[in-house]
């Protein structure tokens, strides 16, 4: 249930998880309109995967754990806009609900926070055995591609509890998201980060996304100065990618568009779950059709054993989701 009811109709109704991360994106949002001259009030909610802490996300299994709450607010108009972390979007989005403007991205990359008993400065330190937290798939595969001898163990839980989980010694290490970090002020956490391409982080990993009502005008006009161009360029083309390749939250698979020299493209991969076969690959962006820039990149991934791989996934029961920053 939402904290508040609507009070005043001039203020806009931001709806957000209750985690200390999602008040702090929430705010960006709060912040931005505030400058604009716009009043807003937070609504906070818990999510199906904010409650059911006690399971592990693979027994959970289920599409918008992190968003569900927060749209169907936002569609009975209890809300009139909800902030998300965009990674935590499903691709198949509700009818009559839209994203329309995500602020300015913070760094995309994963970081290894490793408890500092293991003297361990970066990923290649850490001793075989070591037992490394994390909830996402995508995570758990290219970890164990890295370092096989690793004990990959499920890590649950909002940053802060993940982090005081690696500082009391439950887990040798842990991979995040360094946007959580910096939006928390605990980037000293961090021992090492992870670099794409060699490295992928979750597609719109670092985005906030703002999504309203697709009939609400007023609300449009109102978010739609806040959407940070590039950001959204990029991220149409990661999350284009990712739903070309039918993954949703249930299969390892890393995007990023990013620039090395040669002009912004978009590093794609998809992994089975043990991290033995990974298939790689990349495509110059085009900005004016990010989408196909991401449709492109899938086709090639799934013709170099892509297809067979994805088969293989989906004939594993229930695959879990990713967990949220």
């Amino acid at each position: 249930m939402p904290s508040r009811q609507k009070a005043d109709p001039d203020v806009v109704r931001i709806g957000t998880r209750a985690s200390e991360l999602a008040l702090r994106q929430a705010r960006l949002v709060e912040n931005a309109l505030l400058a604009r001259g716009i009043r807003s009030e937070l609504v906070t909610f818990k999510t199906t995967g904010d409650k059911k802490l006690d399971q592990p996300l693979t027994e959970i299994g289920a599409k918008g754990l992190f968003t569900r709450e927060l749209e169907v607010a936002l569609s009975k108009d209890k809300i009139d806009c909800a902030v998300h972390s965009l990674k935590d979007l499903p691709t198949d989005m509700p009818e009559g609900l839209e994203v329309v403007a995500q602020l300015e991205r913070e760094d995309p990359r994963d970081v290894l926070v490793v408890n500092r008993a293991t003297g361990a400065e970066n990923l290649d330190d850490l001793p075989a055995g070591s037992r490394v937290g994390t909830s996402s798939l995508r995570r758990r595969a290219q970890l164990l591609a890295r370092r096989p001898d690793l004990d990959v163990v499920e890590l649950r839980g909002n940053v802060p509890t993940r982090l005081g989980k690696v500082e009391t010694g439950q887990v040798h290490a842990a991979i995040l998201a360094a946007a959580g970090l910096i939006r928390l002020e605990v980037q000293q956490r961090i021992t090492m980060f992870l670099d794409p391409p060699d490295w992928l982080p979750a597609a719109g990993q670092g985005a906030i996304a703002i999504q309203i009502r697709s009939d609400d005008s007023r609300i449009r006009d109102i978010v739609l100065p806040l959407n940070h161009e590039m950001t959204s360029i990029t991220t149409r083309a990661e999350r284009a990618f990712l739903a070309a390749l039918e993954g949703g939250c249930q299969v390892p698979i890393g995007a990023i568009v990013m620039d090395l020299g040669d002009g912004p493209t978009l590093y794609g991969m998809l992994a089975d779950l043990s991290g033995r076969h990974i298939v790689r690959g990349s495509r110059r962006l085009d900005p004016t059709q990010p989408e196909s820039t991401g449709e492109a990149l899938a086709s090639e991934i799934r013709s170099r054993g892509g297809s067979s791989m994805l088969v293989e996934l989906r004939q594993l029961s229930k695959l879990p989701a990713p967990q949220p920053e």
